[in-house]
């Protein structure tokens, strides 16, 4: 099976990546792969929410998590939160970010309050369920990373850290190949246009 993968090292290679790193690409593209596959999934939330038995679902929790903003998740943006917000963090519909939003507000976890910056304008905030709820998930969650990152030792967490941030720009980097690995892109391309 590993032999599927000659092909495609020779064409890393005309493109200037060396075995080793075409190797190391590979690796890490299966241990993403998996780990992809187990994020999509949503096990951890699935867990958190069965668990700690409520009756919402994972959609409803990012808004909530959305509404209530975690510094460490969103950023130190202390600003009101709108519906138009929800949508912008979560990176979804305005319109299914409204429609969440009111499922939430229905079971007396969200409000909608008078913003303090302009009258006209609505805005989001957890009620004390709410905020029960996004508390509660949010030490479940690192009550999980903790027990697996105890076993860890300081130095490894250190060195991990900057390297996982590091790795997580590698999509917008990579998105705008240039040299031999454009040139590839383009060989690739047109052995594909008569499909």
């Amino acid at each position: 099976m590993g032999d599927r993968d000659i092909p495609l090292k020779a064409k890393l290679a005309q493109a200037g990546i060396e075995e080793a790193t075409a190797q190391a690409a590979l690796d890490i593209d299966a241990v993403l792969q998996i780990w992809r596959r187990k994020v999509v999934k949503r096990e951890l939330g699935h867990r958190a929410l069965d668990e700690l038995g409520l009756d919402i679902d994972l959609a409803q929790l990012d808004v909530l998590m959305a509404v209530w903003a975690p510094v460490n998740e969103f950023g130190d943006d202390a600003g009101e939160t709108m519906v138009s917000t929800v949508a912008t963090r979560l990176n979804i519909d305005p319109s299914r970010a409204s429609r969440i939003t009111s499922e939430l507000i229905k079971k007396g976890h969200l409000r909608r309050a008078v913003s303090q910056q302009d009258a006209r304008r609505a805005v989001l905030e957890a009620t004390e369920s709410g905020t029960r709820i996004v508390e509660a998930v949010r030490t479940y969650k690192f009550l999980v990373l903790g027990s697996y990152l105890r076993d860890w030792t300081p130095e490894e967490i250190s060195t991990f850290l900057p390297l996982l941030e590091r790795f997580s720009a590698w999509s917008e980097r990579a998105a705008c190949p240039g040299g031999p690995v454009k040139e590839e892109v383009a060989r690739l391309r047109d052995q594909l246009s008569d499909i």
